[in-house]
């Protein structure tokens, strides 16, 4: 989901008068301003390249049906490269991975791969259109896709109870994520509108971190072991939370996040 969302400006930027975009089953819900979306599994694409398997007849007719093709799937599958460039179909593959050391922010890193390619002028933040209305509750979603990115739960817990003095605390989980009373959305535009509502959002670096950035809503970003010069949510309100040197989440005292959502409450104070 995170990549989905910091390559949103890269795609934006390609709209033709025909576009579609193939992307997962669950990240169809976020690309809002193609003219159609699939999902890479329903179309067969993750056949093409497989040994002793041959790609449905229909799709390769189908991809042959588009002009261009800018595809971030598969840069890292010779094997699936190879099988495009047999078939000769009109790919054009970028690498998925900003390079660490040159130190280029995800959203920034994907739209300069594309500028040659695009056709409208997009800043490199990625945005999901919702409407935006703070209800005065916060967000907590204590989850990554890695352990070593998570800050302890026990101290999410401490957070909540300094919060909850302020506002009502709400949690939020994905599917296989464990946590008594967590909201949670099979869609994952519902989820980007419930995250509208909300007065701030607290959680690690994670997709739901950098949704809830995409939609307008306040974020507290905590990071540890992963770059935020690479992989901070961009948004018009994000504070970022970081251990330095990319050192263990557990090394971030709670203060240090109370202090950052106190700064993100004082800013909606004065705009009010």
């Amino acid at each position: 989901m995170g990549d989905c969302v910091l390559s949103l400006p890269a795609m934006e930027s390609l709209r033709v008068d025909y576009t579609e975009v193939w992307v997962t089953s669950r990240n169809r819900a976020l690309i809002r301003f193609a003219d159609a979306t699939d999902s890479i599994v329903s179309t067969g694409l993750d056949l093409v390249g497989l040994p002793e398997v041959e790609p449905p007849e229909a799709l390769i007719q189908r991809l042959r049906s588009f002009d261009s093709i800018v595809s971030w799937y598969g840069s890292d599958r010779a094997e699936f490269r190879t099988a495009v460039e047999r078939l000769n179909l009109p790919f054009q593959f970028f690498r998925a991975l900003p390079d660490e050391q040159a130190g280029t922010h995800a959203a920034e890193f994907f739209l300069d791969q594309v500028r040659g390619f695009s056709t409208c002028r997009v800043e490199p933040v990625p945005r999901i259109e919702c409407s935006r209305r703070d209800e005065g509750f916060a967000v907590i979603h204590p989850f990554s896709g890695s352990p070593k990115k998570n800050w302890p739960l026990e101290r999410y817990n401490e957070l909540a109870a300094l919060l909850s003095q302020r506002l009502t605390v709400r949690w939020c989980a994905g599917p296989e994520e464990t946590l008594d009373g967590a909201m949670r959305f099979d869609d994952l535009y519902e989820l980007a509108r419930w995250f509208a509502h909300a007065t701030v959002y607290i959680g690690n670096d994670s997709g739901p971190t950098h949704l809830a950035a995409a939609v307008g809503t306040p974020v507290v970003a905590l990071f540890g072991p992963t770059s935020p010069e690479l992989w901070a949510p961009r948004g018009p309100s994000v504070q970022v939370v970081a251990v330095p040197g990319c050192g263990p989440m557990e090394a971030i005292p709670v203060d240090r996040v109370a202090d950052a959502v106190n700064r993100v409450l004082s800013a909606r104070s004065r705009r009010r």
